[in-house]
């Protein structure tokens, strides 16, 4: 059902909201599983979870999430599953930002915007094991609304079966939206993971979108939804199939040049950095992404 752009959206923001929210949970607990079920002789890590605030230029609420991070455990080097929900006034750059990448006209003259999204990295202790982004969320203005997300595959040692798993599983959740979803969105994460200065993609990819807004909410949220859903099966059995894997030095050595490449592009190019930074986000959460450890020759 289309919906006009002059209404609050109240409960469709809650739904997304409580969402983005109970996705953070499910992924938590599986990662925790994983960890304990890895039986080596090492402390089993769990997250530790921070609430973030956010608040405007006059003191008052601008929303917040959690931050959920655990660092050294048995199976995750250092793994972030953030969520928050933030709202208020976007900044002069932020409005600029925005109208020139999206034509919203009237960013100027009404400026309020309301988000919300989880956002997840992992970076592993076994090399062969791939690191790992996902991301969505959901943007509204009083001009327009739309949602974004996808996840990437980033393995420092690439398995041509890992890689064709992992974009198996994202295709099968995608195609009940339409036959061209995957494709269109496949070709997009290539687009935007890659390196320019590098010349070269960050990882193996996976899939990307953002600006999508069809006209019909609902429909448009079941495909976040499916895009979020897809995350565990896509990934954990990557994990659980090659954390036993022996690797020594030189593997090592390779994960931590790799995690070089997704620092820079993270802090060069990444939308979601910028725009938490420049929206006065805690900068630790925004910055969760980057890797413990890296190394460059």
């Amino acid at each position: 059902m289309k919906r006009a752009l002059t209404e609050t959206f109240d409960s469709e923001k809650a739904a997304a909201s409580a969402w983005f929210r109970q996705l953070r949970d499910d992924i938590v607990s599986r990662f925790e599983a994983i960890e304990a079920q890895h039986e080596i002789d090492a402390p089993c890590g769990t997250f530790t979870v921070t609430p973030t605030q956010r608040t405007a230029e006059d003191g008052s609420d601008a929303g917040g999430g959690l931050m959920s991070v655990m660092r050294g455990g048995r199976v995750f080097e250092k793994v972030g599953v953030n969520v928050s929900t933030v709202f208020g006034t976007l900044g002069a750059r932020a409005q600029e930002a925005m109208a020139a990448r999206k034509g919203i006209p009237g960013m100027r003259d009404d400026p309020r915007f309301w988000a919300a999204g989880i956002s997840l990295v992992a970076h592993m202790q076994n090399p062969h094991c791939p690191a790992v982004h996902m991301n969505t969320r959901m943007f509204w203005t009083p001009h327009a609304w739309w949602f974004g997300g996808g996840s990437d595959l980033n393995p420092c040692i690439e398995y041509a079966e890992d890689t064709a798993q992992f974009h198996g599983v994202l295709n099968s959740y995608c195609a009940p939206h339409g036959a061209d979803i995957y494709s269109r969105y496949k070709a997009w994460a290539e687009e935007y993971f890659y390196i320019p200065h590098r010349k070269r993609a960050r990882g193996v990819g996976g899939i990307f979108y953002d600006d999508h807004c069809t006209g019909d909410w609902e429909k448009d949220f079941a495909l976040t939804q499916d895009v979020g859903r897809a995350f565990l099966p896509a990934y954990a059995p990557l994990v659980e199939a090659r954390l036993n894997q022996p690797w020594g030095e030189a593997e090592r050595d390779a994960q931590l040049i790799h995690r070089g490449l997704y620092a820079e592009y993270n802090l060069l190019y990444d939308r979601g950095t910028k725009f938490g930074l420049e929206t006065g986000h805690d900068p630790d959460a925004v910055l969760m992404s980057l890797p413990p450890l890296a190394k460059w020759t």
